[in-house]
This record gives C-alpha cells, structure tokens and sequence, in this order.
C-alpha cells in the first residue's frame, strides 16, 4: 500500500481547500446521470485554482468505494489534493497515485468486516438487499424499498453491538453504511490536512446529510445544498438556494467572490 507524497498548497483566497461530499452535492445519490456540464465548471475552478492560487481547490470526500471517488477526482481536475472515499477508509493522491487505508485498520478489523458481510448475505440478501460494491473495509447495503431497509437499520445495530463488532451503523438517503467507529471523515481529513500542511481555518467543507458532521468538525466552514437534510443545515454558515451540484458552483461562488 502505497503513502500519498506530502504536497503543499496555498492560495490568496481565504481559504485553500473545500472538501466536498458527492452524493447529494456533485451528483444524485440515485442512479440519475450526473450533471456533466455544472461539473465542467468545477474542473474549470480546479484548473485556475492549482494554477493561479487565487481560489481554493476542491476535493472529494465521499462514503462512495474510493474507485468511484478516484475517477470523479480526475474528471474535476484535481491534480494535486488528496480525496476520501469508503467514509474514511482511503486517501487517493492525484499527485502520485497513491492508495493509502487508513493504517489504524488492522487485520483484525478487516476480518470482521469479512464476517459482517457473510452475516448480511446470508440473512438480506434473498429479500433483495444488495451490498454496494467495492467497499474494503466497510459494508454498504441498498435495496430499491428504501423504507424497508431504513426498518432493517435498528436490528442491524443491535446485531452488530450483540457480537461486539465495533461498528457505526447510519443511513443515509438510500443506503445503510456499516463503518469501523473509529474510521471517519474526521480522521481521514485530519489525515489529509497533516499530509497537506493546511490549517483547518483555510478549509471550508460541503455536506448534504448527518453523516457529514463529521466534516463539520474538521472545517472553519461548512455550507450545504438546498436538498440537504434540515438537521446538518444547522451547523451551516451558508445554505445554497440551489439543489445538489448547481447549489455547490453557489457555494462556490460565495467563497470566492
């Protein structure tokens, strides 16, 4: 595995880096097709921002399996910043290509989300549960009733806590994400800032749902899409009167203007 090289970043802007979920920020969290031309106007943002640091970057931090994470990245333009995939789990470094997990997963965890999955297969999948694919260290299920998976998410915490598997068991719009607890957002940003040197009052942060409180805590910032959850909207010193990626050029914008 390989360790993200150390990259150094700063701009005359008031802030050098914006870290920005996706589901529900850049794209839909649903199989709706990504707004391609709204995410043109990020990658032109990124372009200007690592060549003329007169604006902040952006990066990605996602709960999405770091493959995905890692392809939206490139297609932003970000050449230089390390992203979050997997809720934590991972940091890809556009500069060097580099897959760095989170060196606080161990064998031991890795086995029990080996044994996690099993269980979840064998007692979800014939009523139509899926795990996303991709996840490593983490297990993420969907199912197409989303009423009936969020009904699944308390036995599944009181399972997991039964068998003392230290596991954070959350919900998003579609999806249960099963993550280790001591992996989060939090730590793979404090990971990310101390491979960067970026103090956290140059960070701002773009989240949509309660899972991204844990960016919250890492960012002197925080601004959310119109389509975000009323809860996390509490903790933002901006909300966008746009929905989803058209709500982020705003916040953008503010940032910048």
């Amino acid at each position: 595995m390989q360790k993200a090289a150390i990259v150094t970043f700063r701009t005359t802007a008031s802030y050098d880096l914006v870290i920005c979920d996706i589901d529900g920020c850049l794209s839909p969290e649903s199989h709706a097709p990504i707004n391609g031309p709204a995410l043109t106007k990020i990658a032109e943002h990124n372009r200007r921002a690592i060549a003329d640091r007169d604006r902040p970057v952006v990066t990605l931090c996602s709960g999405r399996p770091i493959s995905f994470v890692e392809c939206l990245c490139r297609l932003l333009h970000n050449t230089l910043i390390p992203a979050i995939g997997e809720n934590g789990v991972w940091l890809w470094g556009p500069a060097d290509n580099s897959f760095e997990r989170d060196p606080k997963i161990t064998e031991e965890h890795l086995e029990i989300v080996h044994e996690a999955r099993q269980l979840l297969r064998s007692r979800y999948e014939d009523k139509g549960v899926i795990q996303q694919p991709g996840k490593t260290a983490s297990v993420a299920l969907y199912h197409s009733d989303t009423d009936y998976l969020r009904s699944l998410q308390p036995e599944i915490a009181e399972e997991f806590e039964r068998r003392d598997w230290p596991f954070r068991v959350s919900m998003t719009w579609l999806y249960i994400n099963c993550d280790l607890q001591h992996v989060s957002k939090a730590t793979a940003i404090d990971r990310l800032l101390d491979q960067t040197g970026i103090p956290t009052e140059r960070v701002a942060g773009i989240g949509d749902t309660m899972s991204d409180h844990f960016m919250v805590q890492r960012v002197a910032w925080f601004g959310c899409p119109a389509n975000a959850e009323e809860e996390i909207t509490k903790s933002a010193d901006y909300v966008s009167p746009h929905e989803e990626v058209e709500g982020v050029l705003d916040i953008l914008d503010q940032l910048t203007s």
